[in-house]
């Protein structure tokens, strides 16, 4: 209940003085690892309260649907999001920039890292996913809900593909590609299965760590080469300890992506249309490693 609500507790509650503040929290903000960040945080938030005291939004009302988990939660689709929002703003006189929000595009959705293959350039970047609430089970300490924080998701943008030719693939499966603003990229998520937790939903599906990402060409039916992204440690090995600062953090995490790994031999290419021809329901933008595949498997 916590996730994106505007919480109205201690606007004029008659239970309690606590409770008679004059308080509306807005509890889908997540808090910045900065004062700094967290100053713009408010600054954004005071700019749009001001916007719509003086003129209320009047438009009509879009409901998005899946594109809420399937466009909007890639940094991609974000940024823009938050980029025409300062617009408007911009329009109605608040000289809010879009650079003061960088930082939260870079903290949030980190740079796993980028390769170039065959002239085709592969950037993976951590996208949101969220977690859902299960049901509640009896623990050594009582009754909890536990929350699935198993599966994961990642932007893959794609510059300079060559259409027709080349499919970049995740673990053998197509990832489907939607276009940008921008001429000659695109972008496209994969959803995966980081964890195996005691409590998490799909308890069967293994996990799919590491992920490899191939550029895969049609026409000669192989792999011109790729990248691969380990979960945790390339080598298996657990942490001892957290790291003592970010740059440590941030070694770690470059750590874990390799451009080797490609897959070998030649691809089937007929498999991957059939993959690519099935209905991507409600998030035909993302790639879930966790459905069956075409010939049963995950």
């Amino acid at each position: 209940t916590h996730r994106a609500e505007f919480c109205i507790d201690k606007l004029y509650s008659p239970d309690s003085e606590r409770g008679r503040l004059g308080l509306v929290e807005l509890r889908g903000f997540e808090m910045p690892p900065h004062p700094q960040m967290a100053l713009v945080q408010d600054l954004l938030v005071r700019s749009l309260v001001a916007r719509f005291w003086d003129r209320p939004y009047s438009g009509p009302m879009v409901r998005w649907g899946g594109l809420l988990h399937d466009r909007f939660l890639l940094p991609w689709f974000a940024e823009a999001d938050a980029k025409e929002v300062v617009a408007d703003l911009q329009a109605h006189g608040y000289d809010f920039q879009s650079a003061w929000l960088d930082p939260f595009v870079e903290f949030r959705f980190p740079r796993m890292g980028t390769a170039v293959v065959g002239g085709v350039e592969l950037e993976l970047r951590k996208a949101v996913e969220p977690w859902n609430v299960l049901g509640e089970e009896a623990t050594g300490q009582g009754t909890a809900r536990f929350v699935d924080s198993s599966v994961e998701r990642m932007q893959v943008k794609v510059s300079g593909i060559t259409p027709g030719r080349h499919v970049v693939t995740c673990n053998g499966a197509p990832v489907p590609l939607t276009a940008t603003t921008e001429a000659g990229t695109s972008v496209g998520a994969v959803r995966f299965k980081a964890w195996q937790p005691p409590s998490g939903l799909h308890p069967t599906v293994g996990i799919h760590s590491p992920l490899t990402f191939d550029v895969v060409d049609r026409w000669n039916g192989r792999s011109l080469g790729g990248c691969r992204y380990h979960v945790t440690h390339q080598g298996g090995m657990g942490y001892e300890r957290f790291p003592v600062n970010p740059l440590e953090a941030d070694s770690r995490r470059v750590n874990r992506f390799e451009v080797i790994g490609h897959t070998p031999g030649l691809i089937d290419v007929e498999a991957l249309d059939r993959w690519s021809a099935l209905d991507g329901g409600e998030y035909p933008a993302t790639l879930d490693l966790r459905r069956p595949r075409p010939d049963g498997r995950r």
